[in-house]
């Protein structure tokens, strides 16, 4: 029998030696928060996406909120977002004050379909928050276009798309800002909550600063209101040791979903289309109408795989007092869709494994 095949694996693999390093180089400095190695990785963070400035938080919801927050959208306005994330998207819109609105999916690419946002803007409609989901970008060429018409701000949620591109511009950099997780998962994952914001304006990034930070302009003056959420030096510098292998990881998941691609062709699933040459893979998704099945049929075999994201955010409990209207491509794609397993540390026969299987499933 074939040894199983976890979904992934979080602990640190080839990258151990200098993650224990970073670690080590922090606790013999005996400085924790707010300190050098915060201050190397934003900047080494920025150069990678390409924006000018990182500002490091806490974590990726914070990094939405904070972002919706210094950009002066708060209580009073609309936020339009897709129904198809993980919640955190659309709780981050009302940490900020604001109410999330929801414009179904385009049914392929699985992000914010253009048209269906256009018909969602209404007066009080003030930014965007596309996602680019599973490592897909959004429409971002279309997206921009309408914002621009009407006059709107953009703030991306990368969280799952680090070093993504959207036709060809990198992903955070295309809109006022973007907004990055390093949860243990993400294809630069901290060992612990951890995120950042990307921006190329001096006055947003120094405002974020500030607002991550209580609000300080100086030790103990709180010029405004602002919350605690900062990236901790022992945080920032695991991923100072992962952020040179970046790049390197990203092109190995592009090329486990391409033979992925390959090995499912003709498989009693739906394999969603790789619509941006940009994709980086943060998950490889399938779907299919016996999800359920399907994935006692997997497990079976030892193989594992979860599911991002069975309910639909407008209908989770938490946000059963905003009115929106039904999303039913993004309610369908949630009773459906399955991750199979996808990360740097999966070999080809990992691959050819899970692609037969899923070939049997009847």
């Amino acid at each position: 029998m074939s040894p199983p095949i976890p979904f992934m694996s979080l602990a640190p693999g080839e990258d151990a030696a200098e993650i224990r390093a970073g670690i080590d180089r922090v606790i013999a400095r005996g400085w924790y928060i707010l300190g050098p190695e915060l201050e190397a990785f934003e900047a080494e963070f920025a150069a990678a996406a390409g924006a000018t400035y990182a500002v490091g938080v806490g974590t990726g919801t914070d990094a939405i909120a904070l972002t919706l927050r210094a950009l002066g959208i708060g209580p009073g306005d609309e936020v339009i977002t897709s129904p198809l994330s993980a919640a955190y998207s659309a709780l981050a819109i009302m940490m900020a004050g604001a109410t999330p609105v929801f414009a179904d999916l385009d049914p392929d690419r699985l992000t914010l379909d253009p048209g269906r946002v256009d018909a969602a803007i209404t007066p009080r409609t003030a930014a965007l928050l596309p996602v680019h989901l599973y490592g897909q970008p959004a429409d971002m060429t279309a997206l921009s276009a309408i914002a621009t018409r009407r006059n709107l701000v953009i703030v991306e949620d990368a969280c799952q798309a680090h070093l993504a591109t959207a036709a060809g511009r990198p992903v955070g950099t295309i809109g006022a800002a973007g907004a990055f997780s390093f949860y243990p998962t993400k294809n630069l994952g901290a060992l612990g909550d951890a995120g950042a914001v990307i921006t190329s304006d001096t006055q947003l990034a120094d405002r974020l600063k500030r607002l991550r930070n209580g609000g300080q302009t100086t030790r103990y003056l709180h010029a405004e209101f602002g919350v605690n959420t900062r990236l901790d030096e022992i945080q920032a510098a695991i991923l100072r040791a992962r952020l040179p292998r970046l790049a390197g990881w990203t092109t190995r998941r592009r090329a486990l979903a391409a033979r992925y691609r390959r090995a499912l062709h003709g498989a009693p699933v739906i394999v969603p289309p790789e619509q941006d040459p940009g994709h980086v893979y943060h998950l490889f998704p399938i779907r299919t109408s016996r999800r359920q099945a399907l994935q006692d049929h997997l497990r079976h075999r030892g193989i594992e795989t979860l599911i991002h994201y069975p309910i639909p955010i407008p209908l989770q409990p938490a946000l059963a007092g905003i009115p929106g209207s039904r999303c039913p491509i993004a309610e369908q794609v949630c009773g459906e869709v399955c991750s199979l397993p996808l990360h740097p540390a999966l070999t080809d026969a990992d691959v050819d494994q899970v692609a037969a299987a899923v070939h049997a499933f009847r």
